[in-house]
């Protein structure tokens, strides 16, 4: 029996009431209100994995198939660990590469690139080192000596020679330092020692020129004046012609005794030199006798030792301690100068800073040199030097035959052979005193 009237059909069927079942009906589809969102624009997503075998494909940003209805469900990665990486319960992250935990594998470095650069690099500071170095150290060379004043010079040989002179210049020092150093007040300067160099391909040869040597002046041109002094025939000590008128006269009064020429002047004085020594830290000498001095302040005991400033000034400065008083004093400066060229001029200094800064800074402002002369000749003389003492050469005082008036005489012949030697370029066989 049916309770509904008749005639009613509100699309929920009839019930029972016919003689057939009813057919199925359309429901009423009822919208679901969704609160309004706010736009906001999606996070950039990076692509993750493929999905695994079997698992469907999912919808992006969170939205079904049914017209845009948001289920709620399909935020971020459904299948898989919910709270995980990727998943609703935290952020989506890349895959992690091999070492490297939450990052995605890169290239490997390039070591090769890496070096090269890094080689480049390397280069270019010594380059700039190298250069700045120069000219800063250029700048600092004192050449004051113009060899263009020397006339009636000899011809030219085949062999680079220097003339070498230690001063006994007190300039800039303290008397605090005079007084350390032994070296008296005396106005002006002097040479205190001379010795020419000769850079040889058949081998260097160093010889020294004694200070009391009995040579003449000749004709020259005042290096101030201008003037030219004809002659005289006067004969005097070698050190003479430096109180005279200077390097330029030296240079003149050498060239006119030997008939060898002088290509470059090199100077130094008392303190330029000491300074030098100990910027290099001393310098290591064998003694084979034990002298001292009171005028030099000399005291010296045999055997291996390391001088300082002071003590190589005194070494090198010593005459009245022995019997051959001059001729001993300079065996002793080619030593010592020999010695310290081999300890100067070696790759540990040369290539370091620390050490040919201070070694350049203590004495290159003290060191005259002519107007010709670069740092390459200085270095190049320094090297000659060493090659004596290393064996490659050789190291005497000028040949003597006797003594005129307290002076010491030059043997003639011998000299003349010695120059003949040194302009041909042909080794030396002359040996001196």
């Amino acid at each position: 029996m049916n309770d509904w009237p008749e005639g009613r059909d509100d699309g929920y069927g009839r019930g029972s009431a016919g003689a057939q079942p009813e057919g199925a009906q359309r429901m009423r589809h009822v919208q679901r209100q969704q609160p309004p969102r706010p736009a906001v624009p999606p996070p950039a997503r990076r692509p993750g994995p493929p999905p695994a075998p079997g698992v469907p494909p999912q919808q992006a940003q969170g939205h079904d198939s049914y017209g845009g209805y948001d289920s709620g469900y399909n935020t971020g990665q459904v299948y898989g660990n919910p709270s995980g990486p990727g998943g609703p319960g935290g952020p989506a992250q890349p895959p992690s590469g091999p070492g490297r935990p939450g990052r995605a594998p890169g290239p490997a470095p390039d070591w090769r690139k890496r070096i090269k650069i890094g080689s480049i690099v390397l280069v270019s500071a010594l380059v700039v080192t190298t250069v700045s170095t120069y000219f800063w150290a250029d700048s600092k060379v004192r050449r004051e000596v113009d060899l263009s004043k020397v006339i009636e010079r000899p011809k030219e040989g085949d062999c680079t020679t220097y003339l070498i002179v230690g001063s006994d210049s007190r300039e800039g020092m303290s008397d605090e330092e005079k007084k350390k150093l032994h070296t008296g007040s005396a106005e002006g300067k002097r040479t205190d020692s001379m010795m020419i160099l000769a850079k040889c391909s058949s081998g260097n040869t160093m010889i020294s020129l004694p200070r009391d040597s009995d040579v003449e002046i000749p004709s020259f041109v005042g290096s101030q004046s201008g003037k030219k002094f004809p002659a005289q025939g006067r004969r005097v000590k070698l050190n003479a012609a430096y109180a005279e008128d200077g390097p330029e006269l030296l240079v003149r009064t050498v060239e006119h005794n030997t008939g060898l020429r002088i290509d470059h002047y090199a100077e130094i004085g008392f303190a330029g030199f000491a300074n030098i020594v100990d910027a290099l830290g001393g310098v290591e000498l064998d003694i084979e006798e034990g002298f001292k001095d009171e005028k030099s302040g000399a005291d010296f005991k045999a055997g291996k030792q390391t001088l300082n400033g002071e003590q190589s000034l005194a070494f090198v400065r010593t005459r009245y301690a022995f019997a051959e008083s001059d001729l001993q004093r300079t065996k002793n400066q080619q030593k010592f100068l020999s010695a310290l060229a081999s300890q100067a001029a070696t790759p540990s200094t040369v290539l370091n800073p620390f050490e040919l800064y201070p070694l350049l800074g203590a004495g290159l402002d003290t060191l005259i040199v002519d107007k010709d002369m670069g740092l390459y000749d200085m270095g190049q003389m320094f090297f000659a030097m060493k090659g004596v003492n290393g064996g490659d050469g050789v190291s005497m005082n000028m040949p003597i035959s006797g003594q005129r008036g307290g002076n010491l005489v030059w043997d003639k012949a011998k000299v003349q052979q010695l120059v003949k030697q040194i302009q041909n370029d042909e080794k030396v066989t002359v040996r001196g005193n």
